[in-house]
């Protein structure tokens, strides 16, 4: 034994000085207190490692010293002992976070396997606990899950933007987490006493957009019975969070422009002019760059959001953050369980591995939420995983539901299209960005690959500096 601390605590000293022997020839350190009361005294200074205490004691019995126990040192095992227990006090004791029920009489057997079960659980959660704070300060930055260079890169850059005012825009495929990013952003600046306010430009019918960002007038247009607050307005000494502005109409670019140029705003249906200060931090999931030149996004506004650009890569280009983020949730979404979620089985953790995550973390995220919801003796199999995801058993890639509403040309040509991007992109980082010896080990010759680079925005600089990072 180790020495753990263990308070001995009963009315009827006999037992409790024989329970103190016992375990005292085992190892233990053991004391005595003979109520409630004075084993409070006694756990303020000592903190042992776990209590056994009687249930039915005079002053205070063993259920309300539970109760005691566990408000002020939650981490401390509770046993309790009786001899005139009932199912529903066992119950009620459980609930109350006792680590176990022993009925007397016992034998002194059945007292220590009990004792080493509850200091062991103990040792248990204390490890978890420390792995977990491990985990958070290794591989999270607040909410955000990653290990991966391009994460780590984006840690990196939010600790150096976050105390300026400069306007970022967050560009990445749907559920990569890019609010989670300019909340981070938010939290670490000096304004994260103020509020974060943030709109979804796409989620509102366009005629909505404008009253909800810039507020109006009452009478400024039919419905329309009292003033109202815009959100940009709202957000005046914080953040304003402009999610999707890709979806933004042209009119109202203009109109936000001149906020950005000169903080200044007007209600819809007011002359009057309004100041405003806030940070403004924008996200996207489009190509705004092509919608410029399409016309559909004005190019003044373009410039003045995208100040300091941050792209999330897909789920798909960092492999290594999946395992981290399946960890995570697991514990995020077990924390509120019926019961507990220990782990994953490792054919269901080799499905997930495998999975395409289309919808990137949001994706990921809800199967492990369905999967610890019906999982079952706590470990999640195969079964409790989404449909799709348990399709890679077979060990035929299901053809994403966006490619069977196409035409089959059409799908045929799209599907080829990522097959290539993936493929050259892997070719070029095996290589360490070298396009001659990327073209040699592809037997592409080099005309041919420069186009293909060309045509997905392969950048080649960028994959030799990836490549670096993972070799070091």
């Amino acid at each position: 034994m180790s020495g753990e601390r263990i308070l001995i605590v009963d009315d009827e000293s006999d037992l409790a000085s024989s329970c103190q022997r016992m375990l005292q020839c085992k190892g233990y350190q053991a004391a005595i207190a003979g109520n409630g009361r004075e084993a409070l005294e006694q756990i303020a200074q000592t903190e042992p490692n776990l209590v056994i205490t009687d249930f039915k004691m005079p002053v205070m019995g063993g259920m309300q010293l539970l109760e005691a126990i566990k408000e002020d040192f939650p981490e401390i095992q509770v046993l309790l002992m009786t001899a005139f227990s009932t199912i529903e006090d066992a119950v009620e004791a459980m609930r109350l976070g006792a680590a176990d029920f022993v009925p007397k009489p016992f034998t002194p057997d059945h007292l220590l396997v009990v004792v080493e079960k509850a200091l062991a659980q103990q040792v248990l959660r204390e490890e978890n606990r420390y792995l977990k704070e491990q985990f958070s300060e290794r591989y999270s930055f607040d909410n955000i899950i990653g290990k991966s260079p391009a994460m780590r890169r984006i840690f990196a850059v939010i600790e150096k933007i976050a105390a300026t005012d400069i306007n970022v825009l967050v560009s990445g495929a749907s559920g990569t987490g890019k609010e989670l990013i300019a909340r981070s952003i938010h939290a670490h600046s000096s304004r994260a006493e103020r509020v974060f306010v943030p709109i979804n430009c796409g989620a509102l019918p366009e005629h909505l957009v404008e009253s909800e960002i810039f507020g109006h007038e009452r009478g400024a247009f039919t419905g329309a019975i009292r003033a109202k607050t815009g959100l940009l307005e709202t957000a005046h000494g914080g953040t304003f969070f402009l999610d999707e502005i890709g979806e933004l109409p042209q009119t109202l670019q203009v109109k936000f422009l001149r906020v950005l140029q000169d903080g200044k705003f007007r209600r819809l249906g007011s002359t009057e002019e309004r100041e405003v200060d806030i940070r403004l931090i924008c996200a996207t999931n489009q190509d705004l760059e092509a919608m410029v030149a399409e016309g559909t996004f004005r190019e003044d506004l373009f410039y003045r959001i995208n100040t300091f650009a941050i792209d999330i890569p897909p789920l798909k280009e960092r492999p290594d953050d999946i395992p981290l983020m399946i960890e995570h949730a697991v514990t995020r979404y077990g924390a509120g369980a019926q019961q507990a979620v220990e782990r994953v089985a490792p054919e269901a953790m080799r499905l997930l591995l495998q999975h395409e995550w289309q919808g990137n973390v949001r994706e990921l995220e809800h199967a492990v939420e369905r999967a610890v919801i019906l999982c079952s003796e706590g470990v999640i199999q195969p079964e409790d995983l989404p449909p799709n995801v348990q399709q890679g058993v077979t060990g035929v890639a299901p053809v994403p539901a966006v490619y069977v509403d196409l035409p089959f040309k059409e799908a045929k040509a799209r599907l080829v299209e990522e097959f290539e991007r993936h493929y050259i992109a892997e070719v070029l980082e095996q290589c360490g960005g070298n396009i001659s010896r990327a073209a040699i080990h592809s037997g592409i010759d080099r005309r041919s690959l420069h186009r293909l680079l060309a045509k997905y925005e392969i950048d080649a600089k960028h994959r030799t500096r990836e490549s670096m990072e993972r070799a070091t």
